[in-house]
C-alpha cells in the first residue's frame, strides 16, 4: 500500500509541477546539493525508496569530482 501511495503522490507532485512557473535552476552546485538533499530526506521521511535511490544517483553525480594526484605529484618524506 505505501509504495501506490507514494507513486499517487508523485503522479500529483508532477501534475502540479507541470502546471507552474519553470523554477529557475540553482545559481550553484551547492545549491544544488542542498536542494537534492532536502528533496532526499522528504523521500526518507515518506518511505519513498524507489525515489530517495534516485535522489542519491543524482547527489552523487552533483558532487565535485577530486583528481587524484599523480604519483610524482604525490606528497613524499622530506629528506632532511
Amino acid at each position: 500500500m505505501a509504495f501506490s501511495m507514494t507513486k499517487l503522490s508523485l503522479q500529483l507532485s508532477r501534475a502540479l509541477a507541470r502546471g507552474r512557473a519553470e523554477p529557475l535552476p540553482p545559481p550553484t552546485r551547492a545549491d544544488l546539493l542542498v536542494t537534492l538533499l532536502r528533496k532526499r530526506a522528504a523521500a526518507h521521511n515518506i518511505g519513498a525508496d524507489d525515489l530517495e535511490k534516485l535522489l542519491r544517483d543524482q547527489i552523487r553525480w552533483a558532487l565535485p569530482m577530486m583528481r587524484e594526484p599523480a604519483p610524482e605529484t604525490a606528497l613524499e618524506p622530506a629528506n632532511d
